[in-house]
């Protein structure tokens, strides 16, 4: 049985829409290179550079981070100081530990619980929950972090950052390698 062309026009549109709100998967990258090993690139020195915006997409601050990152044991130790344009400087420590296959949790003063990691191809994307200083208190922001390795020495954040579901801003930001 044939759909009349309104109907199959119909049919052919929500077919698209729905398509269009398939999630993108960190597996969608695995044949990219170069290879994103986190035990190669997340080693020695690096810097960032990045800005942050807000939900209308509007630059509120832009920053500079010192990257230090060391394997010992399997077990990965990330050191940021962030420097941002207002003179506030924030450190962060992560602890990334393997879990076969791909996937990582990571652990750091600042996010609440672990942040699920997996990487695949040229791509590490992290899901994890910020607590951010907001006012005189924090506010706990869920963290949508895509990085994309460019070049054996650079490497593409972009993170969306949201509160019950909806989205409050973005980060992006260049990682490099630094020699030496």
């Amino acid at each position: 049985m044939f759909l009349s062309r309104p109907l199959s026009s119909l049919v052919l549109l929500l077919t698209l829409v729905l398509a269009a709100c398939t999630p993108v998967s960190v597996e969608d990258y695995a044949d990219n290179r170069p290879l994103l090993v986190p035990e190669k690139f997340f080693q020695g020195q690096l810097t960032a550079h990045g800005v942050i915006k807000n939900r209308g997409g509007e630059v509120t601050r832009y920053f500079n981070v010192d990257l230090n990152g060391r394997w010992e044991n399997g077990i990965g130790t990330l050191e940021e100081e962030f420097k941002f344009n207002d003179g506030e400087v924030q450190r962060r420590v992560w602890t990334l530990t393997p879990q076969g296959e791909g996937r990582y949790t990571g652990t750091a003063g600042d996010v609440v619980g672990e942040a699920d990691i997996t990487v695949a191809g040229n791509s590490m994307f992290l899901d994890y929950v910020l607590r951010v200083p907001y006012g005189d208190g924090t506010i706990d922001l869920r963290i949508d972090d895509r990085m994309y390795l460019v070049n054996p020495d650079k490497l593409i954040n972009e993170s969306v950052m949201s509160k019950f579901g909806f989205n409050v801003g973005e980060i992006l930001l260049v990682i490099a390698k630094q020699e030496g």
